[in-house]
Parts: C-alpha cells; sequence; structure tokens
C-alpha cells in the first residue's frame, strides 16, 4: 500500500503532495468578497455607444429582407450593421485546431438556423435607444421545416438545414467519430446476457452570474483595447483578427476576471462584432448580453442521446459494449466536433473491456448551438456510463464495487482508442469509496492495485 500511496500522492520526486486534502485559499478570493475586483463592466468612457442585436423569430427561415429605415430614425442610433459590413463573415472558432469547414456566420447572410440568432447589429449613444431601434428593425422571412431530433437529423431524407453540408460533422470521410477494438458482434454472441438501454439528456445553461459581454476601445494608436469576459483571451484574439482582417497585433484584450463563465465563455460571438462596430464608428462600443439573451442564446451544454449495449458473463466481466452517441450541436459546430471526439476517446468509460464499437454523432438540428461546459464531451457520458454499470451489477446480483473491481483498467491497459492507460488509479478510488461508506470488501478485492493486474474472479 505504501508503493500505491507513493505512486499517486507524491510528486516526480517522491515528495508528498501539499495540496490534496487541505483547505487553499482561491488567489482572487478577497478582491471578490471585499469588492475590489475589477470587470470588464467597471470599465467605462465617454461617447460610448451600445450595441443590441436584432434578433431571429424563426427557428428556421430565409431572411428575404430587412429594413432598418424606422431604426435609424429613432433619436440617438448611429448606426445598423449586417453581414456586409463584415470583412470575413465566418466565425472561425475551430479553424486554429485545423477542424474545418468554418459553418456559421458572424452575420447571417441568406438564412437563420435557430431562434435568436443574430441578424443584425443596431448601435445608438444610449442602451434605451439600441434596444428601441432593434425592436423597429423589420426582418421578412420565409420559414423552413426546423429539425429538432438528432436520429431525425441523421436520416437520408432529412433535408440539410446548411446549404454547404450534411446534418452532421464528418470526421475523415464518415458520418461519425468511430472506434473499432476487437469483435464485438462475436463477443455478444457469446455473453451471457446481452443488455441495452437508452440515455437522453438535456441542454444545460451555464447561468453565469455575469453574463457575456465587452467593452472595445479604439486607440489613438490605431489599436484596439478590447475589455472582455472570456475565458479564453488569446483564443478571442486570434479568432477576432481572422474575422476583422487585422493583425494581431492591431488588438488588445484585457481581461481574466469572469464572473461565472464554467466552459460558455469560450465561443468568441461578441468580441468581433463590436470590435468592428468601433472601427466603423471610431468610437467605444458595449456589447453585453441581457438575461433573457444568455439563457436563450448562449451556448450550452449539448443535449446528448447515448444508447450503451452490453454483453457481460455471469462472473460479472463485460466483454462486448457498443456504444452509439448523439451529440446536439444545434445549428452550426462552435466546439462541437471536438467535444463529439472527446465524448467517443471516453467510452467505453474507465473499464478494461475486450470489444468495443463506438459510433459518436456530432448532429446539426435547429437548436441553440452548444459548446463547451465544464468536461464536456465526457460528464454527460460518464453519467450514463456509471448509471449502465449499477444496473448491471443489480441484474447479476453483483455488489457495485465489486463490479467495478472487476472490470476496471490498469496501468498498462490498451483503450479501446488505442492508448496506454496510465496513473488509472481507478481501483484504489473504488476501495477507498467502498470504506467510506462502510462497505467491507472481500480480500481479494482489497488487494488488488491499479498498478498490476490481477484476477478478481474466485
Amino acid at each position: 500500500m505504501e508503493e500505491i500511496l507513493t505512486h499517486f500522492f507524491a510528486d516526480e520526486r517522491g515528495e508528498p503532495l501539499k495540496v490534496v486534502g487541505t483547505t487553499v485559499e482561491r488567489s482572487d478570493a478577497r478582491g471578490h468578497v471585499t469588492g475590489r475586483t475589477q470587470f470588464y463592466e467597471d470599465v467605462s468612457f465617454p461617447g460610448m455607444l451600445h450595441l443590441k442585436m436584432v434578433r431571429s423569430t424563426r427557428h428556421h427561415a430565409l431572411i428575404k429582407h430587412i429594413d432598418a429605415r424606422d431604426a435609424l430614425a429613432v433619436p440617438g442610433v448611429v448606426r445598423v450593421l449586417t453581414h456586409k459590413d463584415v470583412p470575413h463573415n465566418w466565425y472561425t472558432i475551430l479553424r486554429l485546431i485545423g477542424v474545418e469547414p468554418n459553418d456559421e456566420p458572424v452575420l447571417p447572410e441568406d438564412r437563420v438556423l435557430f431562434l435568436g440568432e443574430q441578424i443584425c447589429a443596431v448601435l445608438a449613444e444610449t442602451l434605451a435607444a439600441a434596444e428601441e431601434g432593434a425592436s423597429k428593425v423589420v426582418v421578412e422571412y420565409e420559414d423552413l421545416p426546423a429539425v429538432f431530433d438528432v436520429e431525425e437529423a441523421v436520416k437520408p431524407e432529412t433535408p440539410a438545414i446548411k446549404p454547404h453540408g450534411k446534418n452532421y460533422f464528418v470526421y475523415e470521410g464518415h458520418h461519425c467519430r468511430r472506434i473499432r477494438f476487437g469483435d464485438v458482434e462475436e463477443a455478444f454472441s457469446t455473453a451471457d446476457h446481452v443488455v441495452e438501454h437508452r440515455y437522453q439528456s438535456a441542454p444545460i445553461e451555464h447561468a453565469p452570474t455575469e453574463t457575456t459581454g465587452c467593452i472595445v476601445k479604439p486607440e489613438g494608436s490605431g489599436r484596439f483595447t478590447v475589455y472582455s469576459n472570456t475565458q479564453a483571451l488569446f483564443f478571442t484574439l486570434d479568432n477576432m483578427a481572422l474575422i476583422l482582417g487585422l493583425p494581431f497585433g492591431k488588438l488588445r484584450l484585457v481581461g481574466g476576471t469572469v464572473g461565472g463563465g464554467f466552459g460558455g465563455k469560450v465561443d468568441v460571438i461578441v468580441e468581433p462584432i463590436a470590435t468592428l462596430a468601433a472601427m466603423l464608428t471610431g468610437k467605444p462600443v458595449k456589447y453585453a448580453y441581457s438575461r433573457h439573451e444568455e439563457m436563450q442564446v448562449s451556448s450550452p451544454r449539448a443535449a446528448e442521446r447515448i444508447i450503451i449495449k452490453d454483453g457481460v458473463m455471469a462472473d460479472g466481466r463485460i466483454v462486448a459494449r457498443k456504444v452509439t452517441l448523439y451529440v446536439d450541436a444545434g445549428a452550426y459546430s462552435r466546439h462541437s466536433p471536438y467535444g463529439t471526439t472527446k465524448a467517443a476517446a471516453h467510452m467505453p468509460g474507465p473499464y478494461a473491456i475486450p470489444n468495443v464499437h463506438v459510433d459518436a454523432h456530432c448532429v446539426y438540428t435547429n437548436r441553440t448551438p452548444s459548446s463547451a461546459m465544464r468536461g464536456f464531451g465526457v460528464t454527460i457520458g460518464d453519467f450514463d456510463l456509471e448509471v449502465q454499470m449499477d444496473r448491471l451489477a443489480r441484474m447479476l446480483g453483483i455488489d457495485p464495487f465489486e463490479f467495478r473491481l472487476i472490470n476496471a483498467y490498469r496501468d498498462g491497459d490498451m483503450k479501446a482508442h488505442r492508448k496506454i492507460v496510465e496513473g488509472a488509479a481507478l481501483v484504489e478510488v473504488v476501495q477507498e469509496a467502498a470504506r467510506i461508506s462502510g462497505r467491507t470488501l472481500p480480500d481479494r478485492f482489497t488487494q488488488m492495485s491499479s498498478l498490476t493486474r490481477e484476477t478478481a474472479h474466485g
């Protein structure tokens, strides 16, 4: 046991870790509780304009005409921006890590794909004027059929909601991210039990205390200073430069303080259009979501549908696991193709299953685009996998702790996506969880280790 504790709870020099199990004060805690922390909204500049978006009232429609004349007649309204004003009218969120094609316009050119999609930006001297101006923009639509179910979306007869693609992300020529390890069908044929269950999650909104927003100030040097609550300053800077056609050195981002993010503030939505507005007017510009906008259009955690089919032996060994996963990306990719890859790689969970088959689909629907949230691509799948493990344990009449130890992977095992397991610690975590909960495990389970592979079968 001493060897195991040293392996998992010491640094590379063998010295005991000093943080685990102790109370550590957050570096920013005192500033928050004393009110000294500066957020982006604490900045204000003379002559600052306010930006409000005209948003789609349709789930899926062609834009036939936009009439902004009444908006421009509102006292205090300065300008209305459309897609024609955007130098490079594509969000490039995943281009920097080699994931293409770009599929989301900064401002839509001929159609909207989800309720609340931003259509055009109204700039005004006051927030009230911007809101009134936005309410007076008339958009003429031609409604199109909307698709909201992931399995319906991928059917061959369902029309693609985007003109340049399919209703799913294409991974290296395939309709899904695939994992093939062993032969699940052969293993199913020899298993004592074959069990299949379906799991479904809904989108989950981050609901940060501070809504998404930024303030952009033109500088005399020709640079633009962007005060933002983004969670990814350099990621935001790079994407803004590509969209606006500016050298990277022309942009300076100030941030790092986020009033709640949880992954929801990594999308580069408000900064490019606010900076464009500052470029075109020469004035500081503020673009901040209202609480209603935050709840409606900020990227939630993706809804997921997972079908898990297991082949299991009477002694508790899982010999095959087949997983079909649908990730609802909503109308556009954002981070979902990456999150779906993470989801596929996480299957079949932390278990040594010799035969694994995974099809992970990144699906487009006419819902709000989803994106990052606290372990996205893993969290929902983890919950579903562990519910499945409990169901199997109950069916077999095996203690759920013991059932997990029977199937736990160890250091040196080959994962289904062909990576070697390192630093597993699962066996020790399950043993400790059993101890804390008052469950006494048989000796053959207490003697197990993640560093070696013993058999747990009587």
